[in-house]
């Protein structure tokens, strides 16, 4: 595959595998490698392999005890790793099809015809590319409730019938008009469905009264501290306090008084006009953002993408969206106190002092890490009294530091570096350019920080750090291998006291990923973890209600790992730590994605995007797919959809 033919949604991988951070604060390797180095020094260490020098503590114990480690809490059996056109899920569980895109939604929605598709049917189908799932319980059920899911982005080469590759080229989007825009633009945002379970089988109940579609043209209100900031209004909007749509909303989370809080990410691929972000007085925070990214060629025909007609659009993505799911009239809040970046994941917990900490990963190369404190206490009597809880709270970015501590750095207008002189002159100023303010902190430099959530049981926090392709050769030693950092790791992080909002925090490494049989990758799986049990490009995770961790990947593929994407189990203490076994696997070209469990953890639900996807040089089309998962039909391109887990008679998974 030519240069010119890759599909613009390899090219947000490409923006995000592409670094905009050019500060000189320290990266999470400088750090790995004085603190593995002081470790082994002090521990006697230094002349071992570079791989046990990059283990954790847990880690060396397990890896060095004469007795065997299991993972006795993960009761399942291993399913072997394999690269075809259909989803596997291990053995005595199904794994079937819930939704699909196109599928009905709304009551109006017509059947799905791919040959036929029109704005307004998608506006009443299930969107593309499904990314975050979470199920939220009716008069607290598990077996009945609503899935809210997200829709991230769309692949024009597999959605349209004669429509390739449409992002580069001298003819970029010369097949793209105004009618595939706006199909595009409805199959973004989300979804909101009732489902209920039948025995062993899930269904989406018709006509249900809590359906809906969220999408790029829904209105929404911009709350918070940025709210009526200059930077926000526009010609269409003056006061700065609406805007319409969302986009690109990869991971998200649930809140315990049933909200869905759902990410906004590479939001810069949609906006249009290099020239004029040249000539832009914002043009470095433009420059910091990666805006424009032109994947899109929406700007052609709505002016709000493009920068020349509206210079303040792209202010007013890139936020953490609340919606409430149990009200289809309700109108979802952008929410800026949580600060303006590209968003993965909001994971949460309700702190020992009842006030809310939300966790989020800034997804691109030396990109950073941020917590959210409220000012206020969760109300768990009344949830109707937290609608605005977001709104007012202190927004922190993470330094690490080399001895294995670390320390949450305040966003706060007038304080340390971010004041006027600095090019700020407000809160809303702090939140918008939230990239610049931290830079300015001297945060930590991270390799692609994605989904973070913090373990109710134990009270640690697991932070996926999927790769970094682009850290510098001159940073490798014995005691840190991992430049050209292709596969990820997963960090631990353990707050100051137990406490969430404690300044201080203490972190560890809980494993590098990649193939151990291969020396030079240096990845740090626990010994007893089966070939078919190691993963590369931790994504999304999940904790079930037993406190364990489950890990979706993106980017395994034939040539990177020999296998496809899908869910892994890892242990986190004791010998086993480090331990990892394969449980789902997805078809060929496909990433996984939105993890989440009911509550009796009884249905594991997953969801699989792009299936198909070129990959590893290979062009797939709508005509020419290299699978037709999840139909099978020879002439049904392929379909993103969510899957239902369960295990055959009943009963938790994986106990």
């Amino acid at each position: 595959m030519s240069a010119n033919e890759t599909p613009h949604t390899l090219a947000f991988e490409e923006l995000e595998d592409t670094p905009s951070n050019n500060s000189a604060n320290p990266t999470i390797g400088d750090l790995i490698e004085q603190r593995l180095t002081r470790r082994a020094i002090m521990s006697g260490l230094l002349g071992t392999t570079a791989i046990a020098a990059t283990l954790s503590p847990a880690v060396l114990l397990g890896g060095c005890s004469s007795q065997p480690s299991t993972t006795p809490s993960f009761n399942f059996e291993e399913l072997l790793s394999v690269i075809d056109d259909n989803h596997h899920v291990a053995e005595g569980y199904n794994a079937d099809v819930l939704i699909r895109w196109g599928d009905k939604v709304l009551p109006q929605a017509p059947e799905f015809d791919p040959y036929a598709q029109t704005p307004k049917s998608q506006a009443a189908q299930f969107g593309y590319n499904n990314d975050f799932v979470g199920f939220i319980p009716l008069n607290g059920s598990s077996s009945h409730g609503l899935l809210v899911v997200n829709h991230e982005y769309t692949n024009e080469e597999l959605m349209f019938e004669n429509i390739g590759i449409q992002s580069r080229g001298k003819k970029r989007f010369k097949d793209i008009d105004e009618k595939h825009v706006e199909i595009e633009m409805l199959a973004h945002g989300g979804s909101v469905i009732e489902i209920k379970r039948s025995k062993d089988k899930w269904a989406v109940l018709e006509n249900s009264s809590f359906a809906r579609r969220i999408t790029a043209k829904t209105p929404m209100k911009i709350s918070g501290p940025a709210a009526g900031n200059n930077k926000m209004k526009t010609r269409q909007d003056p006061h700065g306090t609406t805007v319409i749509g969302m986009i690109n909303n990869c991971a998200g989370a649930t809140t315990p008084w049933g909200t869905w809080l759902t990410c906004e990410e590479n939001f810069n691929g949609y906006f249009w006009n290099k020239n004029a972000a040249r000539k832009s007085p914002d043009a470095t925070a433009l420059k910091r953002y990666g805006i424009p990214a032109e994947r899109y060629n929406w700007g052609q025909y709505h002016h709000r993408f493009n920068l020349a007609k509206e210079p303040n659009e792209a202010n007013r993505f890139g936020w953490v969206v609340e919606i409430d799911p149990t009200d289809p009239t309700s109108t979802p809040k952008k929410r800026t106190a949580l600060g303006r970046f590209k968003h993965e994941g909001a994971g949460n917990i309700i702190n020992g002092d009842g006030r809310f900490i939300i966790y989020q990963g800034d997804d691109q190369h030396f990109e950073y890490i941020y917590r959210f404190v409220t000012d206020d206490k969760v109300d768990k009597t009344n949830p109707g009294n937290n609608k605005d809880l977001l709104d007012k709270g202190t927004l922190y970015v993470a330094r690490f530091n080399a001895d294995g501590s670390g320390i949450w750095l305040p966003l706060e207008f007038a304080h340390g570096p971010l004041t006027m002189a600095s090019g700020f002159h407000s809160q809303g100023d702090v939140l918008i350019h939230a990239r610049l303010a931290a830079d300015l902190l001297g945060a930590t430099k991270m390799d692609r920080p994605e989904d973070i959530k913090a373990n109710e049981k134990t009270g640690k926090v697991y932070v996926m750090l999927t790769n970094n392709t682009k850290r510098n050769e001159n940073s490798t030693d014995p005691a840190n291998p991992r430049a050209d950092n292709k596969f990820g790791h997963i960090i631990e992080i353990t707050p100051g006291g137990g406490d969430h909002a404690s300044p201080i925090f203490h972190w560890d490494i809980l494993v590098q990923c990649g193939d151990p049989e291969i020396a030079q990758v240096g990845a740090t799986f626990n010994p007893e973890t089966s070939e078919h049990g190691w993963f590369g490009m931790p994504d999304n995770c999940a904790i079930d209600a037993n406190g364990r961790l489950w890990i979706a990947t993106d980017g395994n593929t034939a040539k990177k790992t020999g296998r496809t994407d899908g869910i892994w189990a890892i242990e986190t203490k004791g010998k086993a730590r480090g331990t990892s076994k394969l449980f789902f696997s997805c078809p060929r070209g496909a990433e996984m994605c939105g993890p989440t469990f009911t509550p009796d953890m009884e249905t594991f639900f997953v969801a699989v995007q792009h299936p198909g996807q070129s990959e590893d040089g290979a062009v797939s089309t709508f005509g020419n797919p290299s699978t037709r998962w999840p139909d099978f039909k020879p002439d049904f391109p392929p379909r993103p959809a969510v899957v239902a887990i369960t295990k055959k008679g009943g009963g938790k998974i994986a106990i």
